[in-house]
């Protein structure tokens, strides 16, 4: 449960940060104060958690093939598509998140692994 939380909190921070840096990518309105902001983010997380949870293996499986014609590189485009799925599952659950296009996400999704990535580093799980 511990390490769910923490997973989490790192998605919610990196997805904060790529809405941040990349200008297509929205989290909430700008009159919205910093615990409206904080909630959003966290709910988006716990979506961006489930997608890549339960649809990304899908995708991943499917896929094979590209992984091995583009030498790994598809996981970008994928890593994108499944920031754009978040972004349309946000907006059916009423989350102010959205993301603008498939560039946007692109740029969202390497952040967001960067920087997840970079956390995770710093909160080793032991």
């Amino acid at each position: 449960m511990k390490g769910f939380v923490i997973k989490t909190l790192i998605n919610a921070v990196a997805i904060w940060v790529a809405a941040w840096i990349v200008t297509g990518i929205q989290l909430t309105d700008g009159n919205a104060d910093w615990q409206r902001k904080a909630l959003t983010v966290v709910a988006v997380a716990l979506v961006f958690g489930v997608v890549n949870w339960l649809i990304k293996p899908v995708v991943k499986l499917f896929s094979f093939p590209l992984f091995i014609l583009t030498l790994g590189l598809i996981t970008f485009v994928i890593n994108a598509l499944m920031l754009w799925l978040t972004s349309w599952a946000s907006g059916k659950l009423n989350l102010d998140f959205h993301v603008d296009g498939f560039v946007p996400a692109l740029l969202g999704s390497l952040i967001i692994s960067l920087v997840s990535w970079g956390l995770h580093l710093a909160l080793d799980d032991d």
